[in-house]
C-alpha cells in the first residue's frame, strides 16, 4: 500500500523546526510493508491543507497528516479536516475528560484551549494519546484512509506505534514480512557492502538487504516479503526462520564488526558485557570532553558498571589526576599513543575500575599540525594485565570528531571485553 506524508505547519517551512517526523514515520511504514511514495511540507493555510489533502489522496492509499492539532489559533488542522470531510465540530467530553486528567498528571494547571483540542470532527474516529493532549483522528473515504497526527515527535510516534500501524494491518491486511535488523561499527557502507557483495548477490527476489549508515554505524536490515500470493497459516513462521538463517550468514561474515541487533546500542551492549563480568569500568576524555561518559550513562542501571570518568582537558590535569608524565606531554605531545597509555593505566588507578578507556585528540577546526592533522585521535583500552592503543583520522567537523572519538572508543571497549583486539 502507497502512503503519503503532508507536513502542516509555518515552523516546517521557515526553518524553525527541523522535519525529523517524515524520516522516522518513512522508516517504520517501510518495516511494516507500506511505501511512501511522496511528501509535502505545507503552512497553517486552510487553502493549502485542503489542496495538498486532494494532491496526497490521488497518489496514495493511505494519507498521514502531522501538526496544527495544538491549542493556539493557527492550529487549524481539525477545521481544515472538517471541512474537507464535510464533517461538524463536536465537543468530546470523554477527550476533555482524559486532557484534563493528563494537565492533572503532570502537575499543570488545564488550559483554556483544552476545550479546543476536544472539538473535533464529528466523523473522526479518535487515536487516543497517552503520553500528550491533542488525540490523533482517523478518517476513512472512497476505500481510502486519512490519518492525522499531532506534531510533537514522541506523541505521533506513540500514535502511529500503539494506534495507526495495528489499524492500517488490519484495514489492508498484505502479505506477511519479516525483518532482522544487524548492526555494525568500525567501517564504512562503501567496504561492508564489498565484504557482502557475494551474499547479497545470492538473496532470493523475496528477500532484500538495506543499508542504513550512521555516524561511525551501519545497520543492515533484511526484509524478508511472503512470495506466495496465498497465505499459509505458518507464512510468517517460515518466512520469520528464512530470514533469521540469511541474518545468520551475514553475522558470520562480519564477526568483526556486527555488535547488535535491531534497537541495540554499542554503550547498552558494553554495558550487558560489563555485567556479565561483574566488572566496573571507567574513563578518562580529553577531547571528547565527557561524551563517552554520557553515552554510558544515558542507558537505565549504568551504575552497576561504570564508576564514573576524569575529563583531562588540560595537559595539568592529565598529570595531577591521572599520572601523565611531565616529559611524556613534552617530548610526544597529548595526542600520542604514550599519553592515552598513561591515561588509561592512571584511570584504572584513579577510579578503582576494572576496565579503562582513554581518549585524546584534535577535534578542530584549529590544533592540526602536519603530522596530526585535524581528527587524529588516539584511544587506548587497559585493565590490570593488558593494554591496548589505536590511533584513527576522522577528519570531520568538531563535533563529528568528538562523536566518532566516542563510537570508536566503545566499540574498542567492546571488543577489548571480548578479547577480539
Amino acid at each position: 500500500m502507497n502512503v503519503y506524508l503532508l507536513l502542516i505547519g509555518d515552523e516546517i517551512l521557515l526553518g524553525q523546526v527541523v522535519d525529523t517526523n517524515s524520516a522516522w514515520m518513512g522508516q517504520q511504514l517501510a518495516l511494516h510493508g507500506y511505501r511512501v511514495v511522496g511528501k509535502t511540507a505545507v503552512p497553517d493555510v486552510r487553502d493549502d491543507i485542503l489542496a495538498a489533502l486532494d494532491l496526497a489522496a490521488q497518489r496514495a492509499d493511505i494519507v498521514i497528516t502531522t501538526g496544527g492539532l495544538g491549542p493556539t489559533k493557527d492550529d487549524i488542522t481539525r477545521s481544515a479536516l472538517a471541512q474537507y470531510f464535510d464533517s461538524p465540530l463536536v465537543f468530546h467530553q470523554e477527550t476533555y475528560d482524559r486532557i484534563s486528567a493528563y494537565f492533572a498528571r503532570i502537575g499543570k494547571p488545564l488550559p483554556e484551549s483544552a476545550r479546543m483540542q476536544a472539538t473535533i470532527p464529528e466523523k473522526a474516529v479518535l487515536l487516543t494519546n497517552k503520553v500528550g493532549s491533542a488525540p490523533g483522528m482517523w478518517f476513512e473515504r472512497a476505500g481510502k484512509v486519512f490519518v492525522s497526527l499531532p506534531g510533537v515527535p514522541f506523541e505521533m510516534q506513540y500514535l502511529l506505534t500503539e494506534e495507526v500501524l495495528p489499524r492500517l494491518r488490519q484495514h489492508f491486511p498484505g502479505r506477511p514480512l519479516a525483518h532482522r535488523t544487524l548492526r555494525t561499527a568500525g567501517e564504512g557502507e562503501s567496504t561492508i557492502a564489498k565484504r557482502l557483495e557475494a551474499f547479497e548477490e545470492a538473496l532470493p527476489e523475496h528477500i532484500r538487504l538495506a543499508y542504513l549508515p550512521s555516524l561511525g554505524q551501519v545497520r543492515l536490515r533484511l526484509t524478508g516479503i511472503w512470495p506466495h500470493a496465498d497465505r499459509s497459516p505458518d507464512a510468517e513462521e517460515h518466512l520469520r526462520a528464512e530470514v533469521e538463517s540469511y541474518a545468520d550468514q551475514m553475522r558470520a561474515l562480519l564477526p568483526d564488526l556486527v555488535f547488535g541487533t535491531e534497537e541495540d546500542t554499542l554503550e547498552q551492549v558494553v554495558g550487558r558485557l560489563l555485567l556479565e563480568r561483574g566488572q566496573m569500568f571507567g574513563c578518562a576524555e580529553s577531547c571528547t570532553g565527557g561524551y563517552v561518559a554520557h553515552l554510558i550513562t544515558s542507558v537505565p542501571g549504568s551504575s552497576r558498571y561504570f564508576a564514573g570518568g576524569i575529563i583531562s582537558y588540560s595537559n595539568e590535569l592529565k598529570q595531577r589526576l591521572l599520572g601523565v608524565r611531565a616529559e611524556t606531554l613534552e617530548h610526544v605531545g597529548a595526542v600520542s599513543e604514550q599519553t592515552v597509555r598513561e591515561m588509561a593505566t592512571g584511570a584504572l588507578e584513579a577510579l578503582g575500575v576494572d576496565v579503562a578507556l582513554s581518549v585524546s585528540g584534535i577535534a578542530g577546526p584549529e590544533g592540526g599540525t602536519p603530522d596530526k592533522p585535524v581528527g587524529t585521535v588516539w584511544m587506548a583500552v587497559a585493565d590490570r594485565s593488558r593494554l591496548v592503543a589505536q590511533k584513527h583520522v576522522f577528519a570531520r567537523d568538531r563535533l563529528k570528531n568528538i562523536q566518532l572519538a566516542a563510537i570508536f572508543g566503545l566499540n574498542m571497549v567492546r571488543k577489548f571485553l571480548l578479547n577480539a583486539l
